[in-house]
């Protein structure tokens, strides 16, 4: 059998065990595999991470549950843990690494932890000494860290999008200490355009990107550089973003008043559906706001098409969506480039394949 038919197979068996929160099974089907001869890299990034992708496409697709999801994703997870102690059990890379010392961290508000575990591993293995600080580590926190530990670098994890503020404050923040930051994850976008423009020093698509950029070496950043966030993003000047921040309760509220004026059937939901509702009209907001933040369109236009999928997929009417833009661009007449945002939204929405025409259905 090949080596990609091997890693195939393992692949199926643990997702097979893990769809079906079978722990034991899981773990053995890796470390069987792993005394078999297949090594441990191999095994996180070509049998545990695509499994780990597959339990995402799964709930995505409306084909198992959230519960059923965070089982799998903790499953997933021990496994991981398990090889770890197996490795340092047997004698394997430990804290005398010889390469040097790294922060491997997510960005506060950041709970999706699993791909930065992922590249905490395989770092260790490669020989580095890895602090891995975990999900949603606040930037003071991060940074009173470096100062005990002086790492040759920060590598920065972000799944998503609305996170990228906190990112851009926390690059910020240990590089004012002399420490380059590394970025990695989705949120960064598919191409890593969303570092460079926050200026993280060096972006990576993957685990062995980011071995292949440390290995390259990371010149230390000047600390007397300071900066602040609008000298990386001059549009921050017009204030949108804050403002549209800062108001979002306000707006929310306010949408909310406006759908129900638009359809009064809205006002006999009951106390879980306008909880779903104004959960759904808050993350527009939130996403608006980081398309403010790095004014960038897609951002935002991608955010929405995918959630207008997974209304779909549900059986869910994704009109809402529509018409949460609607209401929110009335509320929001004296920002130019949150309407223009918006207006880009809805003509996305629009053109989707996956999604109903305006006017089609009714709101949720």
């Amino acid at each position: 059998m090949s080596r990609s038919a091997t890693t195939a197979a393992v692949a199926e068996r643990l997702w097979e065990a893990v769809a079906e929160g079978d722990e034991r099974t899981a773990a053995s089907a890796v470390h069987q595999a792993l005394s078999d001869g297949m090594d441990e890299e191999t095994l996180l990034l070509e049998v545990v991470a695509p499994v780990q992708t597959k339990v995402g496409t799964e709930w995505a697709a409306d084909r198992i549950t959230v519960a059923q999801e965070h089982a799998a994703t903790a499953i997933n997870e021990r496994v991981v843990a398990s090889l770890a102690h197996r490795r340092h059990h047997d004698g394997g890379t430990g804290r005398t690494a010889a390469r040097g010392r790294v922060t491997v961290s997510c960005v506060d508000g950041e709970w999706h932890a699993f791909p930065a575990r992922l590249v905490a591993e395989v770092l260790s293995l490669r020989g580095w000494q890895v602090d891995f600080l975990g999900a949603q580590t606040p930037a003071l926190h991060l940074v009173a860290h470096l100062h005990r530990t002086n790492p040759e670098a920060v590598l920065l994890s972000g799944s998503i999008p609305i996170r990228l503020p906190a990112a851009h404050a926390a690059i910020t923040a240990c590089q004012a200490v002399g420490v380059p930051v590394l970025a990695g994850g989705r949120a960064f976008g598919p191409d890593g355009r969303y570092a460079r423009s926050l200026r993280a020093d060096r972006w990576a698509a993957d685990a062995r990107g980011a071995v292949a950029v440390l290995e390259e070496g990371m010149p230390r950043p000047d600390p007397s550089a300071s900066r602040q966030a609008v000298d990386d993003l001059p549009h921050l000047a017009d204030q949108e973003y804050t403002m549209v921040v800062q108001s979002r309760p306000q707006l929310v509220k306010q949408a909310l008043v406006d759908l129900e004026t638009r359809f009064p059937a809205l006002r006999g939901y009951s106390e879980e559906q306008r909880e779903r509702t104004v959960e759904d009209l808050a993350h527009i907001v939130d996403f608006l706001g980081a398309a403010l933040y790095v004014d960038d369109a897609e951002l935002f236009t991608a955010f929405l098409t995918w959630t207008a999928h997974i209304l779909q997929v549900r059986n869910v009417p994704a009109h809402s969506l529509s018409m949460g833009l609607e209401v929110l661009a009335g509320r929001l007449t004296d920002f130019p480039r949150a309407l223009k945002l918006i207006e880009q939204g809805a003509a996305a929405l629009a053109e989707c394949p996956n999604c109903p025409a305006p006017g089609s259905e009714t709101p949720v």
